[in-house]
């Protein structure tokens, strides 16, 4: 028996497997894209100093579009 808790709304659950949760560590799809978007707009972010970009190698820091220079 696995018992967790959604680390988007608190919810707690109880599955037997994790195969029976397929969001987990998720209570569900809808939390799993709650989090997703805010990893995207940068609610969540992991700390660190900031990172001039011309400290970084050629190409490696996006353009004004948010594109880096391989991509098309």
């Amino acid at each position: 028996m696995i018992k967790g808790r959604c680390p988007t709304c608190s919810k707690a659950f109880e599955v037997d497997r994790i195969d029976d949760l397929p969001s987990f560590p998720f209570c569900s799809e809808r939390c799993r894209l709650v989090d997703l978007g805010r990893w995207i707009d940068e609610s969540h972010r992991i700390p660190g100093p900031p990172v001039d970009p011309a400290d970084l190698p050629p190409g490696a820091a996006p353009d004004a579009n948010g594109r880096h220079e391989d991509e098309d």
